[in-house]
């Protein structure tokens, strides 16, 4: 029933002093409704008739006044007198018309009355308090019970019980060898001692959320075969000033008792945060960091202790908590490559059946920019389409819509568009589909449908790169705008009007005009100045002006002229191929979907005019 065995005996002293207290306040309360008085005065009172009972015991008598003012006899002063031999007292009583009794002896046992007395009180209190402290302690983010506040609620895996070793890790092969290094060190610490080389008391994993931070941090528990104490930062910060302080002091005793260990703080954001210009005064987070800064200085890292520390916002962590001798390591968990990519695809489908056609390396070049967790939850959904299907193996169409479900949610085969708006779809995917195909550095189309999908979209054309690329110029971003804005262009041009469609692109297409100006130096009248930067790289990566308001209309004066400009190009790329745009397009609206190499057979089918001006 109670957690903590060593705050029992604290437990049951508090009860008992409290059932103590109890006791005693019941017994003055009840006191203090009797007055004591003199025999004469009872006489007195029988005589003038003011007495309405009289309870007659061996050696006192309580009397019950009579009183109009009283609603009950409940709330009657009492008062008593010692029994003197006095012979005509009954008599006396009864000619007054004054009720009087001699109370039986309570025949109770002693033992009966002490338990209802004492144990009875004791065991509700015992039990009600069990519960609040139970309660509380899960509020708390406790588990621990009773007088567990500021104890570490850190998990601990030893041995392999994550069930997670550096072979599960796909696409961060730095990231491991930072880490099996340290891995290595715990195991045989003399090769690297004999040279005089430390272990690094911290290394801190940076990266975009569903990299494998924490997956990288179980396959190090699972490597290092040693204790591993595992919690989020959040779980040291409480309601209470001086717990968090107190839970990593706890933290760091329990490590320094099994080294060598190694300590995983999730998220240590939530209590690293940076103190300059901190006017929110959160005393109780401030005073869980300086502790932690505190210990990481004072222990001996030739123990063992090494700590392990997960956060996607490195800019907002303290100055001194990044220092040389704290977090000596900082171990980037960066977004995957192709090759990566591939890699996390084999890890994750090596218990899914997959056909033989499936080429994993097709699935790696289509999900550019994608995640661990996105890869995953791709491989997990393509099973679920394949059994949906009827099929006992995954195929590389279930893999593809999966990348497109994640991407832009399912078919909404129940959505019924006018004929017309049909149509418009298909011309504004179709005007996006040629000015890819019809320029030199954009990127092959995969594929275009005007099914709608659950996330809004209409209808979308897929392009997949040939191959992965890092580096962007200056005319391929023209032609990825020009791309974007071909959907409005051939809106405008086959129907003559322009639509809510094209929402997103325009969006899309600003974002990189605005980076080309602001951040790519790629603008003929700003030269190479940085205008703006990222900020929250690893999270939404929202750009942060750093120019004055004069210099912004003049960056938004570029950005449109860039629009502009983009967009006339597009325009004139459709108009010199309406044959093509209306062709594909009535293709398209007939069967609703046509894959990258039907999309070419039509076009190569077709003669291909270059407008003089583009």
């Amino acid at each position: 029933m109670f957690q903590n065995k060593k705050g029992l005996p604290k437990f049951i002293s508090a009860a008992i002093i409290v059932t103590l207290i109890i006791n005693i306040v019941i017994y003055f309360v009840s006191q203090s409704n009797y007055k004591q008085i003199d025999y004469s005065d009872f006489l007195k009172m029988v005589n003038d008739k003011q007495i309405e009972s009289v309870e007659i015991y061996t050696d006192k008598l309580v009397i019950t006044p009579k009183s109009e003012e009283e609603a009950s006899v409940a709330n009657k002063k009492l008062y008593y007198t010692g029994n003197l031999d006095y012979p005509q007292l009954v008599d006396k009583l009864y000619s007054s018309d004054v009720k009087f009794t001699t109370p039986v002896k309570n025949t109770e046992s002693p033992i009966i009355s002490f338990a209802l007395s004492w144990i009875l009180p004791f065991i509700i209190f015992y039990l009600l308090g069990n519960m609040f402290m139970k309660s509380m302690s899960k509020k708390m983010g406790g588990g621990g019970g009773f007088m567990s506040f500021g104890k570490s609620n850190a998990k601990v895996y030893v041995e392999k019980t994550t069930g997670v070793s550096f072979k599960d890790v796909a696409g961060q092969e730095e990231a491991k060898e930072s880490l099996k290094e340290i891995v290595d060190f715990l195991h045989k610490p003399e090769r690297y001692t004999k040279i005089g080389a430390k272990l690094p008391k911290g290394a801190l994993l940076v990266g975009p959320p569903g990299t494998g931070k924490t997956l990288l941090a179980k396959a190090v528990a699972g490597e290092a075969k040693v204790p591993f104490f595992s919690l989020s930062g959040s779980g040291f910060v409480e309601m209470f000033v001086g717990v968090g302080a107190s839970r990593v002091r706890d933290l760091f005793s329990q490590a320094e008792k099994q080294a060598p260990c190694i300590i995983f703080i999730d998220e240590i954001d939530a209590i690293g945060k940076s103190r300059e210009g901190n006017m929110s005064g959160n005393d109780e987070r401030e005073q869980t960091l300086n502790q932690l800064l505190a210990e990481m200085d004072g222990f001996d890292s030739s123990k063992g202790v090494v700590i392990l520390a997960a956060t996607n916002r490195p800019e907002v962590l303290d100055k001194a908590l990044l220092r040389p001798g704290r977090f000596d390591r900082r171990v980037i968990v960066d977004k995957p490559d192709l090759k990566g990519r591939e890699n996390i695809l084999k890890v994750h489908s090596k218990n899914i059946i997959m056909d033989e056609s499936v080429n994993l390396k097709e699935i790696a070049l289509a999900t550019a920019g994608a995640v661990g967790a996105d890869l995953a939850n791709m491989v997990n959904e393509a099973a679920l389409r394949a059994v949906k299907m009827g099929r006992d193996k995954v195929r590389q169409d279930d893999l593809f819509e999966a990348v497109e479900t994640i991407i832009a949610g399912k078919e909404k085969k129940d959505r019924l568009m006018t004929e017309n708006e049909k149509s418009l779809v298909a011309f504004h995917e179709v005007g996006h589909a040629l000015a890819s195909a019809l320029q030199k550095k954009t990127q092959p189309v995969h594929k275009i449908t005007i099914v709608p999908r659950t996330m809004g979209a209409l209808g979308y054309t897929m392009q997949m790169p040939e191959e992965e690329k890092y580096l962007m110029s200056k005319d391929e971003l023209l032609e990825q705008i020009v791309v974007l804005l071909a959907g409005r262009a051939a809106e405008e041009l086959v129907f003559n009007e322009i639509t809510t469609g094209a929402s997103n692109d325009i969006e899309r297409a600003t974002s990189i005009a605005r980076q080309m100006v602001t951040m790519y130096g790629m603008s003929e009248k700003f030269g190479m100045i940085g205008l703006e930067s990222i900020q929250n790289r690893y999270l939404d990566g929202r750009p942060v002006r750093n120019c004055s308001d004069e210099i912004s209309a003049e960056v938004d004066r570029e950005v449109m002229d860039i629009i502009s400009k983009s967009y006339e190009k597009a325009r004139n790329l459709l108009k010199a191929n309406m044959e093509a745009l209306g062709k594909i397009s009535s293709h398209l609206i007939f069967k609703e979907t046509i894959m990258g190499d039907e999309f070419m057979k039509i076009l190569n089918s077709i003669q291909i005019d270059e407008p003089a001006n583009v």
